[in-house]
């Protein structure tokens, strides 16, 4: 089994931070760091871990800025050096730049250039918000810069810094009301030569669409408009959740009429199902279209809760295109397992088909054996 994140923050890491520090710095106390940084670290989630190493940092580098700064950034690795050579990167540059962060607001252009150089060796997409939040039209004004930038690391951050709704980092309530300001710099990098950073792009959209639907949509219309075959693929990336949740006027920018389509049948070949196995369905499809139909197929699976209610997790599946009177017959393995986001309750399930977001039919099942697989698993009671 691999091991948890948080262990990237172990006493070695510390250990390495400071010995690069230490290398840039004769003042610079190593072993009070050490002991600041390493204090009761087993006991601590990944978070903890990176704020108790920045709290460090902040009790140990020089109380001006631009010294601090100037010593982190000396002692980061060159960028595209092998991973054996001297110097800072990966997940220890984080509580680097989480320093800047919170020492930085008072020096705002310096901090953000400074950012700018640590995220080329590990993101700094979550410091860079603190700015945005204070001064969104100044740190526009860096970000926009960025996406003209020659590292792609860079670019990225422009728009992975800048996602209203980033995983993990703080919400930017500004861009959820108002995605506005926001639009310029995704476009900018809508056909950037590097994936990451068109992925980026897509996430921030998708972003977007969980409070502008209907603007998302207006957007992916005008952006596939004689659009390249990766902006393509960046645009259904973006509405992935629209499409889930049968939203008709992104469909309808996607190129996806109401779906003509009979559910001629629905095998559940797996009636009862064990924890730690798979749900097993088949799913006969019948076309009553006139043309070719353009057919995103999709999956629900009606999880019972703690009240015996049920809430839904839709999975994608499949895009096809079936032909006037046309028959399909597609089967389907799902595991249900244990994994950190969900908890399971024994009793009645159900799996439900849609296409183009229109729901085709469903067919129940059982699953036995969640509790007890769980609490072997996790070491509590799902309870």
């Amino acid at each position: 089994m691999p091991e948890p994140f948080k262990t990237f923050f172990n006493s070695g890491t510390i250990a390495m931070i400071a010995a690069n520090l230490a290398a840039h710095s004769p003042v610079f106390d190593r072993e009070r760091f050490e002991a600041l940084a390493g204090e009761g670290l087993d006991a601590l989630e990944l978070k903890a871990r990176s704020a108790q190493i920045t709290r460090a940092l902040d009790a140990c580098l020089p109380a001006d800025f631009g010294t601090a700064t100037d010593l982190m950034l000396a002692a980061l690795a060159p960028v595209d050096a092998p991973d054996d050579s001297p110097g800072i990167r990966g997940w220890a540059v984080m509580p680097m730049a989480d320093l800047v962060a919170l020492r930085g607001l008072g020096e705002f252009d310096h901090a953000m250039v400074v950012l700018a150089k640590m995220t080329r060796l590990f993101s700094s997409e979550f410091a860079v918000r603190p700015f945005i939040l204070a001064d969104p039209e100044r740190a526009m004004t860096h970000l926009m810069r960025w996406t003209g930038d020659a590292d792609w690391q860079v670019r990225r951050l422009a728009s992975e810094g800048s996602r209203p709704r980033l995983p993990w980092g703080s919400r930017l309530p500004g861009f959820v009301a108002d995605p506005a300001p926001l639009l310029p710099l995704l476009e900018r990098l809508r056909d950037d030569p590097s994936e990451d950073v068109r992925r980026s792009v897509a996430n921030s959209l998708n972003d977007i669409a969980k409070d502008h639907p209907d603007r998302v949509a207006t957007i992916a219309g005008a952006w596939l408009t004689d659009a390249p075959p990766d902006r393509v693929r960046l645009v259904r990336h973006a509405c992935r959740s629209l499409v889930k949740a049968g939203h008709g006027p992104t469909l309808a920018a996607l190129g996806y009429g109401e779906a003509a389509l009979r559910l001629d049948g629905l095998e559940v070949a797996t009636p009862v199902v064990r924890f730690g196995e798979a749900l097993e369905f088949a799913a006969i499809l019948r076309s009553d279209g006139a043309a070719p139909q353009e057919i995103v197929l999709d999956y629900a699976v009606h999880h019972r809760k703690a009240n015996g209610g049920s809430t839904a997790k839709v999975f994608k599946w499949r895009r096809l295109t079936i032909a006037p009177g046309e028959t399909l017959r597609l089967s389907r393995r799902h595991a249900i397992r244990r994994i950190t986001t969900r908890v399971y309750y024994d009793g009645a399930h159900r799996v439900e088909i849609l296409a183009n977001g229109r729901s085709l039919g469903s067919a129940g099942f059982e699953l036995e054996g969640a509790e007890a697989g769980q609490r072997v698993g996790t070491g509590v009671s799902p309870r």
